[in-house]
């Protein structure tokens, strides 16, 4: 058999590809090419543990061993870096996430003749895959999809599909029906009586005008940093509790000894809460409600944590403001952060802990922090969302 028929490598969206440049869909490195195009199994192609996989746009590398899962990641970040012509810095150990520890997921409904499904879509498709098995999400997260099936099937109409917002909070399981709104005295009542059945921390409905909550007995807060902080409904939080630990570590090995440090786009504060003992926190979010969390928190705790509501993609922090800080963090969306890191490029600031969901956009942020004198020196890779192509990171930026 030719070596050109080998699997050598994933590509960023999953494919197995070859010497020669072919993809192969669900190949693993090692894998090969038989003369008629069927696929002989190496040593790294494991046997996919969920029945939906291939079907099910939630994962696509199920059939990789945790070898294979590692160097995916890590491969993801280099190939970023080296499309911006980036010197690679020092890599530590890669993160990946266990099984069964999504704890913040969004399924979507839909009508299969008389069969009510909930599910994720499958990859490229509108097409609804009705779970009955999940490995990702955390058990507490799937074990409410059955009673949310049978309680949602006699009152969402053939015409009618929702989509259910899960997060595990401090106080149990915090659900988001959006697309909806329940109506009459019995529909709420039979919500109370689900909400107490399946023991939820909270069940809200969203009908495009904001959230309304039926059913909270105590308020449902996540503990971030030791700091127990409100929750809104489905409030951004890292896909796992274990990495979020790992991107706390970085974040706070990154900061060092600093005694005022800023952290923008700081959500309800993961990294705020994580560093903010010992020294002062300035922290600015444009969302309101997790800034208004945030503040709450950390003044309930008479933490030296101050926030300020601001988008930073139209005002980002001047040169000025930022020479103030001996160390900034960051966590932008997807897009990245082009409008901050311009004015950091310019700034004193002597550290940047960036942490970031998209190595593209973090490779171009690092192009233009690295030509305003910063040297990129180490990455920590994280694989929070297991079995997908989503990766993300933590980079450490120092002023030369």
């Amino acid at each position: 058999m030719n070596n050109i028929d080998e699997i050598i490598r994933i590509a960023s969206r999953g494919d197995g590809v070859t010497a020669d440049g072919r993809h192969v869909p669900f190949a693993a490195p090692g894998d090969s090419l038989n003369p008629g195009g069927g696929l002989i199994h190496g040593p790294h192609h494991i046997d996919p543990p969920c029945p939906h996989f291939q079907l099910c746009g939630g994962c696509q590398l199920q059939h990789l061993d945790e070898e294979v899962l590692k160097t995916f990641v890590q491969d993801r970040i280099v190939h970023a870096l080296s499309a911006q012509d980036l010197a690679l810095p020092e890599f530590m150990p890669v993160h990946i996430s266990p099984p069964h520890s999504r704890r913040r997921v969004a399924v979507r409904s839909a009508w299969a003749g008389k069969q009510f499904q909930l599910g994720f879509s499958s990859e490229k498709s509108h097409r609804i895959v009705d779970l009955k098995q999940c490995d990702i999400m955390a058990r507490e997260l799937f074990a409410v999809l059955e009673p949310l099936r049978a309680f949602l099937a006699p009152r969402i109409g053939p015409k009618r599909n929702v989509e259910i917002k899960l997060a595990l909070v401090d106080q149990g399981v915090d659900v988001l029906i959006e697309q909806w709104s329940p109506e009459g005295l019995e529909t709420h009542e039979a919500l109370t009586d689900f909400a107490t059945a399946n023991n939820l921390a909270r069940l809200s409905t969203d009908d495009g005008y904001g959230p309304t909550t039926y059913w909270e007995p105590e308020p449902a807060t996540v503990t971030l940093g030791g700091i127990a902080v409100a929750y809104p409904p489905y409030g951004f939080l890292q896909a796992t509790l274990d990495g979020e630990q790992a991107l706390s570590l970085a974040v706070q090995a990154i900061v060092g000894e600093a005694k005022l440090v800023a952290d923008l786009f700081s959500g309800l504060g993961t990294f705020a809460f994580a560093v903010v003992q010992g020294r002062k926190v300035f922290a600015a979010e444009a969302e309101r409600a997790a800034l208004l969390s945030m503040k709450a928190a950390a003044s309930k705790a008479g933490l030296s944590l101050f926030a300020e509501h601001r988008d930073l993609f139209r005002r980002p922090l001047t040169t000025a403001e930022l020479n103030r800080f001996g160390a900034v963090i960051l966590d932008p969306p997807r897009a990245g952060a082009r409008e901050q890191v311009a004015e950091l490029a310019k700034s004193d600031v002597s550290k940047i802990a960036y942490v970031s969901c998209n190595p593209s956009s973090f490779a171009r942020d690092a192009k233009t922090l690295i030509s305003g004198g910063f040297r990129l020196q180490r990455i920590w890779p994280v694989g929070q969302f297991r079995w997908s192509t989503h990766v993300e990171l933590a980079g450490e930026f120092t002023r030369q």
